[in-house]
């Protein structure tokens, strides 16, 4: 049981990791201080598992456990002192590499805390609510994100971009079958790799749901 507890724990730091990273990137282009830009790095890791904990009646883990928000302030932290210094660090080539290494982030992060969201939700006794499980690991995964676009006072990404919320819904839904077949770790994992490999093929085919375009 420790072992499992240790593997989803290291996931949760992944994903914190990759969701800081992206949130702290969103600042430093909207010209944010180094307060800000951490600020969005944490509220990103750790506002969508918050919200999730309050729904479920729960003080939210990131408060009594404030190890993800510590390594969220500490990415946010080492992004912003690179670009800092090195401002010129992201253009050519390292640019391009950088946002494909920033996509395989922020989908890592919304397959890992799609499939938190989900298990949380079961380990509160609400295994047999498949929607409200569905809801959870969806506001798990696309919250932060939410949560960050609104307060750096952008569209939000995940009405926008790359069918970004249909992946986590999709994710959150086999992570319910595939925990009552197989358990929690198959679950977390296999959940984790159908989000982000929605989400990568939606990037490279440039998949979007339809919108309606209003000229003039």
């Amino acid at each position: 049981m420790e072992i499992q507890s240790l593997i989803v724990t290291g996931m949760e730091l992944i994903g914190t990791i990759a969701f800081a990273a992206s949130g702290a990137m969103v600042g430093i282009h909207r010209r944010m201080d180094v307060f800000g830009v951490c600020v969005l790095g944490v509220i990103t890791a750790v506002g969508g598992g918050m919200t999730r904990d309050i729904i479920l009646g729960n003080v939210p883990g990131a408060l009594t456990n404030p190890v993800y928000v510590i390594a969220a302030v500490i990415t946010a932290l080492a992004l912003f002192a690179v670009l800092y210094f090195k401002v010129n660090v992201l253009q050519g080539r390292i640019g391009i590499v950088y946002d494909k290494v920033m996509l395989i982030m922020d989908s890592i992060g919304l397959g890992i805390f799609t499939a938190a969201g989900v298990i949380t939700g079961i380990n509160a006794g609400y295994i047999g609510d498949v929607f409200l499980l569905t809801v959870l690991g969806t506001l798990t995964g696309v919250g932060g994100g939410l949560l960050r676009d609104m307060m750096a006072g952008q569209p939000p990404y995940i009405f926008v971009k790359h069918v970004y919320a249909c992946a986590s819904v999709t994710g959150a839904v086999c992570c319910v079958w595939i925990y009552r077949l197989l358990g929690q770790v198959p679950a977390m994992f296999i959940a984790s790799a159908v989000v982000m490999a929605i989400r990568f093929l939606a990037a490279h085919f440039r998949w979007n749901l339809p919108h309606v375009r209003l000229d003039g």
